[in-house]
């Protein structure tokens, strides 16, 4: 076992001597493992990241959270032209299920409409994501705050001008005084902030928290009606855990059938849209940009081996005399084949380091320049080291067996 580590450190030290002797030649040839593994770990990581951020954005919604709307969020056989004359969802309807559905943990109502601007006194913030909902919301969606509260059913219901702000809106309104209790106006409305919510960063699909403004439902449907085709009405189910989704599904397909008069035969004038459908797309994304990541980068990483391959090669023809005298004073053919196989494997793992550096840096300048945490995690450190690891041991196969099998009287008087 000591041998094997005194050649190890030998074989370290004509790495090291490589590329102190022969710097432009070493470098060049390791720039295609460098960019391989750069490639390679910098699309891992982002994807990586992007997971995480997702996940966490995410992780307050339960996947089998239901949206019913005149939309569907994937591909549907239903002519465009039919799925334009769908209705949207109304507040009756929202009455009606939330009546009449079984096993069901909660059930809200949310609008979507335009960006609207938020003033207060001299500030102006525009741009605003307003989200009116109705106040199941809260235990839907899981919202954290930083100070204050969600507004009450009986708030929600009366169409009370009170307002819940993301932490932006909060910075950009009042600095740093106290923000609940202020009056913004909104809608040429004055509403009273009763709650701002905790700091979120960039949001993945648009808009953050951090922009957005949640306000009751009631209020948005008192300005534009129930049936304003500038809007889009959305009935959000969450059902009890363990529930039967297929059934659960069935149950509120029958159910608004029933509420619409909808004949036997005729199609469903809406979609049920499940959670998990859209987490399930999100993954099959992922996992596409990743293999794309894996293709791109391996052309580096082939470019990379022949590097390392020419390197040794050229190693062996250097030290061809040397090899010679090795196995005249009785070194074996393994002991020159593992002394040539480490050299190739440290050479690309030095490859591969300066990659992973590269890598670590670009990710704390995007980190400070984008509100996104880019994360280089020890999971890919290790991945990038064992692959540079794994593409020296391919390339510096051949040279090695070469150097091995190496005649030593023939070795010795070709070195001379």
């Amino acid at each position: 076992m000591l041998i094997y580590f005194r050649l190890l450190i030998e074989s370290f030290r004509f790495a090291t001597n490589a590329l102190r002797n022969n710097k432009l030649r070493t470098l060049l040839s390791l720039l295609g493992v460098t960019i391989g593994i750069f490639s390679i770990i910098a699309v891992l990581a982002a994807v990586d990241s992007l997971n995480r951020k997702i996940t966490k954005d995410l992780s307050s919604l339960d996947k089998n959270t239901i949206y019913l709307m005149k939309f569907s969020f994937g591909p549907s056989e239903i002519p465009e032209w039919k799925r334009e004359q769908f209705p949207n969802v109304n507040y009756a309807e929202y009455i009606y299920l939330k009546g009449s559905m079984t096993h069901t943990d909660q059930l809200g109502y949310q609008i979507f409409t335009k960006k609207e601007s938020v003033k207060y006194e001299s500030n102006t913030v525009t741009e605003v994501n307003i989200i009116p909902v109705s106040h199941e919301f809260i235990d839907i969606q899981g919202l954290e705050f930083e100070k204050g509260r969600f507004y009450t059913e009986s708030e929600a219901n009366s169409a009370t001008r009170v307002i819940v702000i993301g932490d932006e809106i909060a910075k950009s309104l009042f600095g740093n005084e106290e923000s609940l209790g202020k009056k913004v106006r909104l809608y040429g409305q004055r509403f009273t902030v009763i709650g701002v919510l905790k700091k979120q960063g960039a949001g993945v699909f648009g808009d953050s928290k951090d922009s957005s403004a949640y306000i009751p439902v009631n209020f948005v449907r008192q300005l534009y009606g129930d049936n304003n085709k500038a809007i889009v009405n959305v009935i959000i189910f969450k059902p009890q855990m363990g529930v039967d989704m297929e059934a659960y599904k069935a149950e509120i397909t029958q159910k608004v059938r029933s509420f619409r008069g909808l004949k036997s035969g005729t199609i469903d004038t809406f979609f049920i849209n499940v959670f998990s459908g859209f987490t399930d797309l999100i993954d099959g994304i992922i996992s596409q940009m990743n293999l794309v990541g894996w293709i791109i980068s391996g052309f580096s990483l082939l470019v990379g081996g022949f590097g390392i391959a020419n390197i040794m090669f050229v190693s062996v023809k250097e030290r061809t005399n040397l090899i010679g005298i090795q196995k005249s004073l009785g070194a074996k053919n393994k002991f020159i084949l593992f002394q040539f196989l480490f050299e190739a494997i440290i050479l690309s793992v030095i490859g591969g380091l300066i990659g992973l550096f590269l890598v670590w840096v670009i990710a704390l300048v995007l980190t400070k320049i984008f509100d996104f945490e880019f994360i280089l995690g020890m999971g890919n450190i290790l991945l990038g080291t064992g692959l540079a690891a794994f593409i020296g041991l391919i390339s510096g196969i051949l040279p090695a067996i070469a150097a091995s099998k190496l005649d030593p009287v023939e070795a010795i008087r070709t070195g001379l």
